[in-house]
């Protein structure tokens, strides 16, 4: 492919409308990416961020309006279209298939390159694989494994390792930080610099306003399905970028702001000496009343092990997770729910939502038992818990019958608190609940888990944001290799240095 030379204009979008139903997702949208820049977009969910790329990247198409790709009109019919073309896209969601193997999904769609008469050289496959993981500096991902033996951030890095195999020009990032650990991240922004100085382009979506204005040469803003402005690196300020994403001002921090712990002794969740297939060994923790418990580390230390571990979906050999006040003992999730025990996964589309049921049904799912009228579920109860929740937490929806799968990822990740919320748990386990999250809604999110504290309720929030866990909880525990290395309170301060020493 002939390189570009820098400051071009590599897509242009014009008067670009798409609608879905009666959602109107974007509203003459002109758009301009230009060769050597990395371009931030950035909004709330449903702001139309996701929609306008994947159209630009063949996954969909627009309801109106025009595009060109190198100066000639762009109508990609397909993905395969677009990469052929040289325009690769790193989705929000999973990307790989779970049973075929990790070079499979790395050349799925292109296997023909490796026929040899009537099959398929896997041998070759497999080797080609090997070269596309070592290209974007990955060696520890078998080639010959099935996809489902690796984890969602080793997925991730093999869905970058099949898009930069083909060299695009344009590559297109989609909320996919969040699902990688720091040397994920790494591997991505290398790649993203190294495309912009040869003079490729790259659009990055991402809702950490702190990478963008890190990461980004421009940054453009979209607010219902409108494009609000075009920023430049020079004229970056996060306050007023805030203010365009949300149409009002958010002040400073968003986080709690007072430095109380929690009141009392009483333990309400324990892990006794508890040892998993995965990660742990003979761990020890204890969950207060009225406490929000931060757990820490980098995303291989065992702290998501840990929030399974303490629901009951990871199987636990020796030791036990027990409720104190009863002597329950949490084997799995039917006993953590029966117990009044919440869990936000961090694997959202997999383990904490039914994609294919509507808003409705995914929230309504935690109040059986509660919107009950003599042996009959009560419409009229059921109802107000459901919309109770789309409001306070601004699910943006056509109404509370669509399906889940049609949501953007952070409408997605509303529906997984929401269904929570109503539930009105003692416990909560929240693992990563942010993820892909607005800042509007983030704030709206930590209000109501100070809000639940207050309350008395007890919350274990797990997270690879640092600043979130300094900013909300009470005490921190920070792990490393599966062991608590370091236990912190908020009464005597959080020092993010001494935090990250103990990560490390």
């Amino acid at each position: 492919m002939s390189m570009p030379e820098k400051g071009k204009v590599l897509v242009e979008v014009k008067d670009m409308c798409k609608n879905f139903g009666v959602t109107i997702a974007l509203s003459h949208v002109d758009y301009t990416i230009r060769t050597g820049e990395i371009r931030g977009l950035i909004g709330e969910n449903g702001s139309g961020k996701s929609t306008v790329s994947s159209i630009i990247a063949g996954l969909q198409p627009p309801t109106s309006g025009t595009m060109t790709y190198k100066g000639k009109p762009w109508k990609p019919a397909t993905v395969l279209d677009a990469e052929k073309a040289g325009i690769g896209m790193i989705v929000q969601e999973a990307g790989t298939i779970a049973n075929i193997s990790v070079a499979e999904n790395i050349f799925l769609g292109s296997y023909k390159r490796f026929r040899r008469g009537p099959f398929i050289d896997k041998r070759a496959m497999v080797a080609e694989a090997k070269k596309a993981l070592e290209k974007i500096g990955v060696t520890h991902i078998n080639p010959a494994l099935p996809a489902r033996l690796y984890d969602m951030q080793d997925r991730k890095l093999i869905e970058i390792a099949k898009c930069m195999y083909n060299d695009p020009d344009l590559l297109i990032v989609d909320e996919t930080t969040t699902a990688l650990s720091q040397t994920g991240r790494d591997i991505i922004y290398r790649i993203m610099h190294e495309m912009a100085d040869s003079g490729r382009a790259v659009v990055i979506i991402s809702h950490d306003l702190n990478e963008m204005l890190e990461q980004c040469d421009t940054l453009t803003v979209l607010r219902d399905g409108v494009i609000i402005d075009n920023i430049a690196k020079a004229d970056f300020d996060p306050d007023d970028i805030k203010k365009k994403m949300v149409g009002r001002e958010i002040k400073g921090s968003y986080y709690r702001d007072d430095s109380s712990g929690y009141d009392g002794s009483a333990v309400v969740l324990r892990a006794d000496c508890i040892t998993t297939m995965h990660h742990l060994l003979c761990f020890d923790l204890e969950l207060h009343r009225q406490e929000i418990l931060g757990i820490g580390g980098l995303s291989d230390c065992g702290m998501h092990t840990v929030g399974r571990a303490l629901y009951g979906l990871e199987d636990v050999v020796d030791g036990q997770v027990v409720l104190p006040g009863s002597g329950v003992v949490i084997k799995n999730a039917q006993v953590a729910f029966r117990n009044s025990i919440g869990y936000v996964s961090k694997n959202r589309d997999t383990e904490s939502l039914e994609l294919n049921a509507s808003i409705y049904a995914n929230i309504a799912s935690t109040g059986y038992n509660k919107n009950t009228a003599g042996p009959f579920i009560s419409g009229r109860k059921e109802r107000s818990y459901v919309d109770k929740q789309i409001r306070s937490l601004m699910i943006k929806c056509q109404d509370a019958h669509q399906p889940v799968r049609a949501l953007s990822g952070g409408n997605k990740q509303k529906v997984v608190f929401g269904k929570w919320c109503a539930d009105d748990a003692d416990i909560l386990i929240l693992d990563c609940p942010t993820r892909g999250v607005d800042i509007g809604v983030k704030a709206a999110m930590y209000q109501l888990i100070y809000e639940m504290k207050k309350a008395g309720k007890s919350i274990v929030m797990i997270s690879e944001e640092l600043p979130e866990l300094m900013g909300m909880c009470d005490r921190l525990l920070i792990m490393r290799d599966g062991q608590i290395s370091g236990e912190f309170f908020r009464r005597d301060g959080y020092d993010d240095k001494v935090l990250i020493e103990y990560m490390i």
